[in-house]
């Protein structure tokens, strides 16, 4: 799915927050229940950039070589990774 998906959506109340649902172009980006996002907000512009975010997070002592290392083969191999997780 490569297609541009424009949307007008209804600003509701979640229980004491508010937001938006936008199943669909979350499914774009390949974002699933539970996936980390980073999110970058203009207020000048009133624009919300929503990013799969590729970050991971390890105990203290981890070395920074490590966990770039680990984060380039999770982002080379993660459809495989994907893949793997649904068998």
């Amino acid at each position: 799915m490569n297609r541009r998906i424009e949307m007008e959506r209804k600003v509701t109340k979640f229980g004491n927050s508010l937001g938006i649902t936008m199943t669909d172009a979350l499914k774009q980006i390949g974002l699933d229940q539970g996936d980390m996002v980073s999110i970058d907000v203009s207020p000048t512009t009133g624009e919300i950039v929503i990013k799969k975010s590729t970050k991971v997070s390890l105990p203290e002592g981890i070395s920074k070589d490590f966990m770039d290392t680990l984060t380039d083969v999770m982002e080379e191999y993660d459809q495989t990774l994907r893949g793997l997780k649904d068998r």
